[in-house]
This record gives structure tokens, C-alpha cells and sequence, in this order.
């Protein structure tokens, strides 16, 4: 595994020290070893891994999704890939990964994205997690895909970290969450009086999205430039510090990425964290770019671990009795 990497572990200390990644077993009985990690299951594990695809209902249009399912029997805990904007980088490796370590992996399409029915905007993001998280938790679909309702993590690149973060304060604490080079919208609008040329950017950027020949995207430029703006102090995931308090959260960052995004934006939010008495936050940063190119293999262990470790024991904490939110 790569060692280049800073680690904050907030429950020990508020400073960042650099170390290396070192990754333990699995809880006995809970999920497959990390030992195995790169190693596709045995065959003797029945029902084996499949693939579905799936259609989600989000205000009455539909999302095109997919379930990566976990090999063996029994219920599972799941994690749902939120993907950025446009969304290039679908982190299915990671999806891959969490699978093998026996959890059911969910990624979909928001409404207005990548042929997902309807229109893309800030607040449809924000409804298309909450309709998709109502759709894991609905007792029929957790018959019918194993899912164990009582463990789930989200975790988002880019915008869709933006929206972890941001629904994250309206889900129980044993939701954890993963947000990597989450991109902060609301800090980003509040830049645009005194920057103007970062806006004209941000509209370029939106608008080869949305281009009508072949975009990924259905929107509108500068309507969603306008939802920026007039949203920004609620768009900044830092007022989310409280909220994330009593919650399992990982933070990736990387040190090449741009001012939206990059290790600082994650460092803030980390330190508010810890500012409002959470000391359940984990802060690391890569020495790479926003994609995180250098770093799949590790980010992967990274992941598997923290949801083997950390999730896993605020899930457990969250099942005993007197301890429902």
C-alpha cells in the first residue's frame, strides 16, 4: 500500500501526523477478511456475487442504478456510491472492493444525469439521496436484496461528497459517511462577488456538461450558477460540523486538487468537527489529484477498513438497546 498519505485520527488528536496505512482483520463472522480484498470469492460461497440493475423512483422519475451483491448468505450491510459532477469518475473499483469485502454496493445515476430520467439540480441531488436511501430501507427491497438496513454508509467523490455531507443531518448517527475531495459549493458561490472569473469559470464548466448534443447532463447553465449563489451559506458543508458530531465520518482530501475541493476545505471541516466535540472523524490526505489516480489500491484498503472498523463498531454500539436515534 502507499504510505504517502496524512492521517488525523480525531478521536486521539487534532493534529495530522504522517503514517503509514496499516490494515487489521475483519470482526469474526461480519464481513470477509481484508486479507482478501484482491482475491474473488471461494466458490463455495452460495448465493455467489451477481450484478442487478436497478430503477429508483425519485419525484415520480426514474434513476438508473445497479447493485453490486455480495457473495454468501445472510443479510449485508450496504454502501451507496454517491458520483461527482458531471460524474466521470464512478469510483466503481471502490464499489468492487466493498463487495468483496461483503457488503452490497449500490451506485446510481442522479434524476438529469447519464440518462436518469428528469432534471439535474442542487435540491433534486439532495431528494434523489434521501428517495434512495427510503428505497434501501423499504422492507420489501431488503428481503429481496439482503440488505441489513441497520448498517449503511454513503460514500461521495466531488459533488456527491457535497451531498453526503449535506444529508447526513437529516439520517440516524449509525449512518456513517464517507466524503472524498468533497467539493463545497456554498464556499465556492460565496468567492463569486469578489471573483468574478471563477464564476464565468464555473459556468463554462457547467455549461460543457449540459452541452444538448451529447452532455451528460440535463440542466440549465445558468440556473444552477443561480441555485449556487442564493444558497450559499446553506451549501457550505461546514455548517454541518454539528450535525456530524456523534458520527462516523471519514475525510480524503488531496493536496493537487483545486480550491473547492482540496485538502483545506476537508482539514476545515475536520477541525469544526472536533471544534463541536465529535471525536469520531478521520481526516486523511493523498499527495495526488482529485480523482485520486495514485492512489486507487490504497484508497480501497482505506475504505474497506474504516467500514470494517470504524462503521462496524458504531453499528454495533447503535444496535444495543437505548441506543436508537
Amino acid at each position: 500500500m502507499h504510505s504517502n498519505a496524512q492521517m488525523s485520527y480525531r478521536s486521539f488528536s487534532p493534529l495530522i501526523v504522517l503514517v503509514a496505512l496499516v490494515l487489521g482483520l475483519a470482526q469474526p463472522g461480519f464481513c470477509l477478511s481484508e486479507t482478501g480484498l484482491w482475491k474473488d470469492p471461494p466458490d463455495s460461497l452460495q448465493p455467489p456475487a451477481s450484478i442487478d440493475e436497478i430503477w429508483i423512483a425519485s419525484h415520480g422519475d426514474r434513476m438508473n442504478g445497479l447493485i453490486y451483491e455480495a457473495a454468501g448468505s445472510g443479510l449485508h450491510p450496504v454502501v451507496i456510491f454517491l458520483h461527482g459532477f458531471p460524474g466521470n469518475e464512478r469510483n466503481l473499483d471502490l464499489a468492487q472492493a466493498v463487495r468483496r469485502a461483503g457488503f452490497q454496493a449500490i451506485y446510481f445515476d442522479y434524476r438529469g444525469t447519464w440518462g436518469s430520467a428528469g432534471t439535474f439540480s442542487f435540491a433534486h441531488g439532495l431528494e434523489d439521496v434521501a428517495a434512495i436511501l427510503d428505497w434501501v430501507k423499504a422492507p420489501e427491497n431488503g428481503e429481496k436484496y439482503h440488505f441489513d438496513s441497520s448498517r449503511i454508509a454513503i460514500v461521495g467523490h466531488s459533488y456527491g461528497g457535497w451531498l453526503t455531507l449535506m444529508t447526513a443531518a437529516h439520517e440516524p448517527t449509525n449512518v456513517c459517511v464517507a466524503a472524498l475531495a468533497a467539493w463545497n459549493a456554498g464556499w465556492a458561490a460565496r468567492r463569486f462577488s469578489d471573483h468574478p472569473e471563477e464564476r464565468a469559470a464555473r459556468l463554462e464548466f457547467f455549461r460543457a456538461a449540459i452541452e444538448p448534443t451529447g452532455g451528460p447532463i440535463h440542466a440549465e447553465a445558468t440556473q444552477l450558477l443561480d441555485e449556487m449563489s442564493a444558497d450559499a451559506e446553506a451549501f457550505d458543508y461546514v455548517a454541518q460540523a454539528p450535525s456530524l458530531k456523534d458520527r462516523v465520518a471519514l475525510l480524503v482530501g488531496a493536496t493537487h486538487d483545486s480550491l473547492y475541493s482540496g485538502a483545506p476545505r476537508l482539514k476545515e471541516l475536520a477541525d469544526k468537527i472536533h471544534e463541536a466535540g465529535g471525536r469520531q472523524v478521520k481526516l486523511v490526505i493523498y499527495d495526488d489529484n482529485h480523482a485520486f489516480s495514485l492512489h486507487r489500491v490504497a484508497l480501497a484498503e482505506l475504505l474497506v477498513h474504516w467500514l470494517n472498523q470504524d462503521c462496524a463498531k458504531a453499528w454495533r454500539s447503535r444496535s444495543k438497546p437505548g441506543n436508537q436515534d
